[in-house]
């Protein structure tokens, strides 16, 4: 395959993160990169850091310093916790920036090496459930956040301003610290709500694309496990070798291809697991913290509102399960392996070529994790102690403010 079509491939596997990411400043430059691009990221980055901290720091010092309402500190601190969050994940972004694009040029070799059409059908079809998931995750974090900051600009609420007096203000999607800004006033109000909804929608991109990373990366590991355990299958009957190519040759060959496949997943750990850490970790008390404003402010807020909560709890959910998913499915895709390579007709190999096969088993054995932290391993159990853990938390929670 030509070269422009292979790169044309390439891209279109990874064009939503770059889509993500660009705007943000966190899409990894390229060594070629000119002055001007390098200055324009930097501006973005500043920018983009200016606006995140806009928010979370007079949020916090409203929530620890000014309010003294109990509930309303609590309805505070779900959305601080999203935005920090999203603080975190902005600096593993950066901080990573380098690992990220050894992974995106890992990718683009796998492409240019690959000669078998079978083979190319089956990077393409992982490519394409890549993107279907990365998509699908954009449209639920951002229409869930979306969702629930839409619901509180559009929302009057009163406040009052000295003795006997009060005045009508749109709500903020973060508290705010009266001291720096008072909010309760036009057009002091307005501004601070529209610097939050940009702030908001830059959170979102950073979850949104490290999500996305994890999708993309992890379902082209997949396809290249598929491609290894196709060539293992095949490997007696030699069909779709090239001609003259002994079994010895063969099995070198597999074992190479999957050397490189354990290198690039060993990468994907490496740029995921502070990441992962900050959504298992946020995912679980974010959780909490909306099933209990849904259950314990059903009747003191509008309908709405609830619904808001809702779609924000069913997005996160569904964020912190395709982590987990994730894991899962490169565990299983790596045992599956060896057990590939156990149940090949080894005994009409040559003994030596045979003795070969053993290294993959071996190798197979040792169970490959996406883990959060370096601390817990990401799979399906984990997705389900998550949600029991922040279940625990909001009934804990109800005790203590009840």
């Amino acid at each position: 395959m030509c070269r422009s079509v292979t790169k044309d491939l390439h891209d279109h596997s990874v064009q939503l993160n770059r889509w993500f990411l660009k705007p943000i400043g966190a899409w990894p430059r390229a060594s070629a990169t000119s002055i001007g691009e390098k200055t324009l990221s930097r501006i973005l980055i500043f920018t983009c850091y200016s606006l995140m901290m806009f928010t979370v720091i007079p949020s916090a010092l409203n929530v620890f310093f000014e309010e003294k309402d109990t509930e309303m500190k609590l309805r505070a601190i779900g959305p601080l916790s999203h935005w920090l969050m999203g603080i975190l994940n902005y600096c593993s972004l950066l901080l990573r920036n380098v690992e990220i694009r050894q992974c995106v040029q890992h990718m683009e070799m796998d492409w240019r090496i690959i000669r078998q059409p079978r083979d190319r059908e089956i990077m393409i079809r992982n490519a394409k459930l890549g993107r279907f998931v990365a998509g699908f995750c954009a449209i639920f974090m951002h229409s869930g956040v979306f969702a629930y900051s839409l619901v509180s600009g559009t929302t009057k609420v009163t406040v009052s301003i000295g003795d006997n007096q009060s005045v009508s203000m749109l709500q903020l999607p973060c508290s705010f610290y009266s001291k720096i800004i008072d909010t309760r006033f036009s057009p002091a109000n307005e501004i601070v709500l529209v610097l939050q909804l940009v702030s908001g929608f830059i959170v979102n991109s950073t979850i949104v694309g490290a999500c996305s990373l994890a999708a993309v990366f992890a379902m082209h590991a997949c396809g290249q496990l598929d491609i290894l355990i196709l060539r293992l299958d095949m490997l007696v009957e030699g069909k779709g070798a090239k001609k003259r190519e002994s079994v010895h040759q063969r099995l070198a060959n597999i074992v190479d291809h999957h050397l490189r496949v354990l290198k690039f997943i060993a990468r994907i750990e490496d740029v995921m697991h502070q990441i992962c850490l900050v959504e298992l970790l946020g995912c679980t008390f974010n959780l909490c913290m909306l099933g209990y404003y849904s259950i314990t402010w059903w009747n003191k807020i509008d309908k709405k509102g609830i619904i808001a909560y809702i779609i924000v709890y069913i997005s996160m959910s569904f964020n912190i399960f395709i982590m987990c998913y994730i894991g899962e499915i490169l565990t299983q895709q790596c045992k599956k392996v060896g057990e590939t390579a156990y149940m090949t007709d080894w005994y009409r190999l040559p003994h030596k070529t045979a003795l070969g096969l053993i290294l993959i088993i071996t190798r197979s054995s040792a169970v490959i994790k996406i883990t959060a932290g370096k601390l817990v391993q990401l799979s399906i159990v984990t997705f389900s102690d998550v949600i029991k853990t922040s279940l625990v938390y909001l009934n804990m929670l109800r005790t203590i403010t009840t």
